[in-house]
């Protein structure tokens, strides 16, 4: 995709290049973020500018519809198949609102399973659960897994020891957020503050177990993995080794999320080709269909329901292992923001994560997956759990320390930062490093003020938050008053010590939620530019979208 975008923005493209071309356009995007559907607008853009004729007007789909993307979507499908049948209706000889009845219809799987017999199988180690063989069978079955993710290599940067799991929160305050130190016990990898770490997270044994069982599967079956028509094929990009078994088991464990994330719709239609109960399998189709749509979304995303307790609510559904491989949402690594830096904490690194847990509209407990293993290791256990980690560059890129920084994180968005003043304390010792104005926010002073003692002591003695040196540590408890307050009201406050920074030139860098936060901190900077340099507002906001170009204003955001 990236190519093709960078071939349509060749100057020697003529104006007319796609005429005669027809298109359609749509996007998948969640409009909490600010850049809500960037890709499929500039791209819809361009190809008219090129001079192609859209079928239909471009579909925004959006995650925060009630419905999911999916709300757009089927309208969308429709009007495409409307206009298409207007274009040429030999594309649909029946008309475009025909639907094929016969139910035994069905694509056969992308992915093909070879079963291996034991006593034909090296094995190789597999008796020994060291660090090697953690690692091999790591890389063989992510090599296979239908779900991986281009940027991120089958096989680990490295594996981490968790040494230390610390509670930032009061207890019984009703938020739980950890702060996570690890060694490295494989290769040591270089790392830098505002880089984010990727983690694979275990799954628990007994929800593994409840689905081979449900499957009816063979946990200690030997199987190759591979998509049809790459039999041939002995290795994938990164050399590994296709045609070595790996325990079915194994592979479940570490591709295939059974037990946290919601199957997509397709899943419930395949589903329905394999019920036998006849009253189960009206029940897929009909949430398989359009019509059946708000009824899935309440069902399975509102209520996140997981692959397996789908599969146990239709009993008599019995997938192929080919299916569920491919359908089976697959695995994913989770990204955290890094909160140390490698220059005061050599061969460890450190996270802050929300523990994150809900309550569904029908009451349903729900935990976040990551978070709540990671919450549950025991660095005193001796046995350690070998945790697969992958290093990641952040849009958070390291500052250097000649420049003045003006740091927005509430809540755990403060993680990155925290890395941010450790290694600015250290470049203090050979020098005189520029000071850091930081805006800090949570609920309650007494429940969830992360981190206090480490950003006082900051604050204090020339470091590189205190207000002598031009910095400053600046907190807003939101429920501590009747009156909620956040960082932005914060930001206002101290509106000319701000902008004194910012003519100093400073940085800016914002963490945290893409709810509301980052869109409320870029207005509170418009006020401040507009307030303190004397211009108008929509010469402020040309002077901020001039920050970001010039790679002086950054934001890290999620949902």
């Amino acid at each position: 995709m990236k190519s093709f975008w960078k071939y349509l923005l060749l100057r020697n493209i003529a104006k007319n290049w796609l005429e005669g071309v027809h298109y359609a356009v749509f996007g998948l995007g969640d409009s909490g973020y600010q850049k809500y559907n960037f890709v499929a607008k500039k791209l819809d853009r361009r190809i008219s500018d090129l001079g192609a004729t859209a079928v239909v007007e471009r579909g925004l789909g959006d995650d925060q519809h009630p419905s999911g993307y999916e709300g757009a979507l089927d309208p969308w499908m429709s009007s495409l198949w409307s206009m298409l049948y207007q274009i040429n209706p030999k594309f649909f000889p029946n008309g475009p609102d025909f639907v094929i009845s016969d139910t035994k219809l069905i694509n056969q799987p992308k992915f093909q399973i070879t079963y291996h017999e034991i006593d034909k199988v090296d094995l190789q180690s597999s008796s020994a659960p060291g660090l090697d063989h953690v690692q091999m069978q790591t890389g063989r079955a992510r090599s296979m897994s239908p779900g991986k993710v281009s940027h991120i290599k089958n096989i680990p940067d490295c594996f981490l020891k968790m040494i230390k799991n610390q509670p930032l929160c009061r207890a019984g305050c009703g938020k739980d957020v950890r702060h996570f130190e690890f060694e490295f016990v494989s290769s040591i990898i270089e790392y830098g503050v505002g880089d984010v770490l990727e983690v694979l997270p275990g799954q628990d044994p007994a929800a593994v177990d409840a689905f081979l069982q449900c499957c009816n599967l063979n946990p200690e079956s030997l199987i190759t993995v591979h998509p049809i028509g790459m039999e041939s094929r002995h290795r994938d990009a990164e050399g590994n080794d296709y045609k070595v078994p790996i325990k079915l088991k194994t592979f479940v464990e570490l591709t295939m999320d059974i037990a946290s994330a919601s199957p997509r719709r397709y899943f419930f239609e395949v589903m329905s080709y394999f019920a036998t109960a006849e009253h189960e399998k009206e029940r897929l189709q009909y949430f398989a269909s359009p019509e059946g749509r708000d009824d899935l979304y309440q069902y399975n995303q509102k209520e996140r329901r997981t692959v397996l307790e789908v599969l146990e609510d239709f009993p008599s559904v019995q997938m192929p292992f080919e299916w569920l491989v491919q359908l089976v949402p697959p695995l994913k690594t989770r990204a955290f923001s890094i909160s140390s830096s490698p220059s005061a904490h050599p061969n460890q690194v450190h996270l802050t994560v929300n523990v994150v847990s809900w309550t569904t509209p029908f009451k349903r407990k729900r935990t976040g997956l990551c978070s709540t293993w990671l919450a549950g290791l025991d660095p005193q256990d001796g046995m350690g759990v070998y945790i697969p980690a992958w290093f990641c560059k952040g849009s958070l890129p390291p500052p250097p320390p000649s420049i003045p920084l003006v740091l927005v994180g509430p809540g755990t968005g403060c993680a990155p930062f925290r890395g941010f003043v450790e290694e600015r304390a250290i470049q203090d010792m050979s020098g005189s490093a520029a000071p850091i104005m930081l805006f800090f926010g949570c609920r309650n002073q007494e429940n969830d003020f992360l981190y206090k003692d480490f950003w006082l002591s900051h604050a204090q003695n020339s470091g590189p938050l205190s207000i002598a040196r031009g910095g400053g540590f600046y907190v807003a408890f939101s429920r501590d008053q009747p009156q909620k307050v956040y960082v932005q009201h914060k930001m206002r406050e101290q509106s000319q010590r701000v902008w004194n920074l910012l003519v100093e030139g400073a940085s800016i860098y914002v963490s945290g939620s893409s709810t509301k936060m980052p869109s409320d901190v870029m207005s509170a900077l418009e006020e401040i530019i507009s307030k303190e340099a004397g211009v108008s507002r929509e010469t402020a906001v040309l002077q901020l979208r001039r920050l970001e170009k010039d790679g002086r204003y950054h934001v890290e955001a999620w949902s």
